[in-house]
């Protein structure tokens, strides 16, 4: 299900995840149905501690992705960095320190309090120079074509109604040769269509994420090459999520890469 189902609300999916991600802003140990914070981050998806305590809480503990798309490939010396959705920019700043002092990271985000903690935090680790984050979605970002050496993305590409419009945009943006380092959540099983159209599922991680399969050939149908899965985390243990599903749907994280030809 690359595309939404035409009965999905997707004004209301769009005010929830807003509104979601907001509270993480204002409030990131208030609780959620994803983990969050530098600890989980260590635990369950393989982040460094020491690299993790380099940076400022502002982003850290507003972390709440599901994968860790850091470990899918190096970025190089002096790369332009995309973070596709980048939060409170706790990758965005790792992506900013691989980079290097000639490197260049453009964070996207469509949550004012997210914006706010990842320019803050930039500001904090001294890396404002090689930073900028914007205003924007995923479905239109704010970067010229073949402007970008690597994209990545962590626990977002589930949200979207129009996948391949979102992942038409990574494309037109990477240059060729350009990487996609891909966090996302998938799913052991096809999702029936009344689960699709539940807008509350959607926005719990569950309504809009594709089975392994299916997000590796969405991939390649809108004209990335090579992508395959790096590496999985059960990054719901835990969570509501695993304890609503786990008897009947297997939710979990993966890494993967894939590369505009």
């Amino acid at each position: 299900m690359s595309r939404c189902p035409l009965v999905l609300d997707t004004i209301y999916l769009n005010r929830q995840v807003r509104a979601m991600y907001e509270r993480v802003a204002r409030a990131p140990a208030s609780g959620f149905h994803f983990h969050t914070g530098a600890g989980y981050a260590v635990r369950q998806l393989g982040y460094d501690a020491a690299e993790l305590a380099a940076l400022p809480d502002a982003s850290t503990e507003r972390f709440s992705g599901v994968g860790n798309p850091l470990r899918v490939g190096t970025i190089p010396a002096g790369a332009v960095v995309l973070d596709h959705a980048c939060g409170a920019g706790m990758d965005l700043l790792l992506a900013a320190k691989a980079a290097g002092p000639d490197g260049r990271v453009i964070g996207v985000d469509l949550t004012p309090g997210m914006r706010a903690s990842a320019l803050r935090a930039a500001a904090q680790s001294g890396l404002l120079d090689r930073v900028r984050v914007h205003e924007g979605t995923f479905e239109d970002l704010p970067a010229e074509d073949a402007s970008v050496d690597v994209v990545i993305s962590n626990g977002v590409l589930n949200l979207a109604p129009d996948k391949p419009r979102v992942i038409g945009e990574i494309v037109r943006v990477l240059r060729p040769g350009g990487k996609l380092f891909l966090a996302d959540v998938v799913l052991d099983r096809e999702l029936a269509q009344a689960a699709r159209a539940n807008a509350d599922l959607w926005a719990s991680c569950i309504g809009g994420a594709l089975t392994e399969a299916a997000l590796l050939q969405l991939l390649e149908e809108c004209g990335l090459s090579g992508a395959h899965v790096t590496e999985r985390f059960e990054c719901f243990a835990g969570t509501d999520v695993d304890r609503k599903f786990h008897n009947h749907l297997h939710a979990y994280g993966a890494n993967v890469l894939a590369a505009r030809p």
